[in-house]
C-alpha cells in the first residue's frame, strides 16, 4: 500500500519480480476525517484487492513523521491525520484487513520509492544509489545495495535531503512545487502550476527558464557534498518534476559538478508504481521494518 495526503493505492506485487504490480486499486481519502472514516477509506481497496485472492501480508508506504517500527505516527507538523497520531496504525489496519498484526509491516514512502527504483528501474540495482523524490516536498533515500543507509557521515541526517539549506535556508524554500510557483509568481505575476512554468521554460520563455534554472543548480550545489561522501554511482530523480526532465536536468547537473563525474544521473522510470514496488521488497527482506 502506497499512502499519500489524499489518495491510497493498494496492489498485489511478487515480492520476487517487484516491477511487476499484478493488479492495483485506488481510491481518495480525507486527511482530516475522523479515525473510523479515516481507516476505512485507508484500507478500502487493500480489501477489494483481498477479496480476488488470498493476500499474505501487507507492506505499508507511509509519509512521516512515523515511528516505522512501533507502527505509531505524530504528524506532528502536518497538517493531515491528526486523527491517525498516537494510534496503533498496526493494529488497526491488521483487524480491517483481517491478517494478524505482524503481517502489516512499514516504511517511509521516499524510501520505498527508492528502492523500488532500485530494485526494477532507474536505479538499474546499482551499487550505491541515491533518489531524490521532488514534489511538494523533497524525499530521498540513500541505498546500498538497495538497503538504506540514515545514518553516519556519508549522508545527511536520518538520511533525509530536505533537512539541508540553501543560503541558510530549508532546501525545500528554494526546490519543491510550492517553491517554484512562488518564484514564478514574484517574478512574472502570473500563478502558474509546475506543469506550466516547464512548458513555458520549453518553450522559450526566460523568466520560466531563470525560475527552473536557479532551483534545479541550488539542489544540485545542496547535494554535491552528499554524492561525494557517498561515493553514488546512480542519481535517480523522481516526483511529478521529473516529468520535465529535458528542462530540470540540464541546471541540475550544473550544480552537482564534478562529482557528478561517477554517477548517473537519470530520472525515475517506474513513477506513481515505484513506492509498491519497492514495499514488496521491503516486505521480501525484513521480519518488520524499516525506517
Amino acid at each position: 500500500m502506497d499512502v499519500g495526503g489524499s489518495h491510497v493505492t493498494a496492489a498485489l506485487v511478487d515480492p520476487t519480480a517487484p516491477g511487476d504490480v499484478l493488479v492495483e486499486r485506488g481510491a481518495d481519502i480525507d486527511p482530516h476525517a475522523p479515525l473510523d472514516v479515516l481507516l476505512e477509506q485507508l484500507t478500502g481497496p487493500a480489501r477489494e484487492l483481498a477479496r480476488t485472492r488470498p493476500v499474505p501480508g501487507w507492506a505499508v508506504a507511509m509519509p512521516g513523521p512515523f515511528d516505522y517500527r512501533a507502527g505509531t505516527g505524530t504528524f506532528a507538523g502536518v497538517d493531515k491525520f491528526q486523527a491517525l497520531a498516537g494510534i496503533d496504525l498496526r493494529g488497526a489496519l491488521a483487524e480491517r484487513l483481517a491478517v494478524g498484526p505482524d503481517a502489516v509491516r512499514f516504511c517511509n514512502d521516499a524510501v520505498a520509492y527508492g528502492i523500488g527504483e532500485w530494485a526494477a528501474g532507474a536505479g538499474a540495482r546499482a551499487h550505491r544509489t541515491i533518489c531524490i523524490t521532488l514534489g511538494t516536498g523533497v524525499g530521498s533515500a540513500f541505498l546500498v545495495d538497495g538497503v538504506e543507509v540514515s545514518t553516519g557521515e556519508t549522508v545527511p541526517e536520518e538520511g533525509e535531503v530536505h533537512r539541508l539549506t540553501i543560503d541558510g535556508r530549508p532546501l525545500e524554500d528554494t526546490f519543491s512545487s510550492p517553491a517554484l510557483r512562488r518564484d514564478q509568481l514574484r517574478r512574472s505575476g502570473r500563478t502558474s502550476s509546475v506543469a506550466e512554468i516547464c512548458a513555458l521554460a520549453r518553450a522559450g520563455d526566460d523568466t520560466a527558464r531563470d525560475v527552473l534554472d536557479t532551483a534545479a543548480s541550488a539542489l544540485g550545489v545542496a547535494l554535491r557534498p552528499w554524492v561525494e561522501r557517498f561515493r553514488a554511482e546512480r542519481i535517480v530523480v523522481g516526483g511529478s518534476i521529473a516529468r520535465s526532465w529535458d528542462v530540470v536536468a540540464p541546471p541540475l547537473r550544473a550544480g552537482l559538478g564534478r562529482s557528478a563525474d561517477h554517477a548517473v544521473v537519470v530520472p525515475a522510470a517506474l513513477g506513481a508504481r515505484a513506492p509498491l514496488s519497492g514495499a514488496a521488497v521491503v516486505w521480501q527482506r525484513h521480519p518488520d521494518v524499516s525506517r
